[in-house]
């Protein structure tokens, strides 16, 4: 693993690229000394033939290592490696339309038999940032919605309840969220929740101004949200958040 020679075996090579964009130039150095043949294997693939360090090729390979390290966004939770891959796929492919030296360049990547809008501006767009970020945010979210599912599982309940058992008034749903929050962040609640699988309702109704009535109405909802609140659901965080706001 290449992540095993890094000299700070503590940190990942995601959290290395974090302290490069905060000023760690000698991490920088370091990460950029580790992945060189990453670097010379991924244009090599692109280019057809074996990269040395002191080809063009290889100086703009670099270059859009580093490029990727700054543009990474770790919140996103994707491979730094796979982020760096389509960047300097997308750097090479752009050198070689401009260089006359590929012109007789074979599959997979030959340039020159392709009309504008076809298959070498598809795999372009492919390879771009957004598509990358899109994909790989689609993928973590299919990911996430699973989790949150196999959760749901453990207090009988599925991700329609989340759904079906929305309050269908704002006030309503706002208040619901509320006391969902009150329960994520109150940690002896919660701990009786996931203990329990159920809701301390006498604890409950001494931290809110809601009557017990409205609890048992909403209880389905409030357990789906405070279980999304206090965990590591970010997609869906969002998409309670985009529901309270509507």
């Amino acid at each position: 693993m290449l992540n095993g020679i890094l000299k700070d075996p503590r940190k990942s090579l995601e959290e290395m690229a974090i302290s490069i964009q905060n000023g760690d130039e000698l991490a920088l150095n370091e990460l950029l000394a580790t992945y060189k043949p990453f670097i010379k294997k991924t244009i090599s693939t692109v280019c057809q033939h074996y990269i040395e360090e002191s080809d063009d090729e290889f100086s703009i390979g670099l270059l859009a290592f580093y490029e990727a390290i700054k543009k990474y966004d770790f919140k996103r939770g994707s491979s730094l490696l796979a982020f760096a891959k389509v960047i300097i796929q997308r750097k090479i492919i752009d050198y070689i339309r401009s260089n006359s030296k590929y012109k007789n360049l074979s599959t997979p990547f030959d340039i020159n038999d392709y009309a504008p809008n076809s298959t070498i501006e598809l795999m372009e767009n492919n390879l771009s940032i957004s598509v990358y970020y899109l994909k790989q945010d689609e993928k973590n979210r299919r990911e996430e919605i699973t989790r949150f599912q196999e959760l749901l599982s453990s207090y009988k309940l599925s991700f329609d309840d989340l759904i079906k058992h929305s309050p269908k008034h704002e006030d309503a749903r706002r208040n619901a969220f509320q006391v969902a929050n009150v329960i994520a962040k109150d940690k002896d609640i919660l701990e009786q929740l996931t203990a329990n699988k159920k809701i301390p309702m006498k604890k409950l109704e001494k931290k809110v101004n809601v009557s017990r009535k409205t609890l048992e109405i909403n209880r389905k909802y409030i357990i789906a949200v405070s279980l999304i609140l206090a965990g590591d659901f970010l997609y869906l965080k969002e998409y309670i958040k985009g529901r309270i706001e509507e």
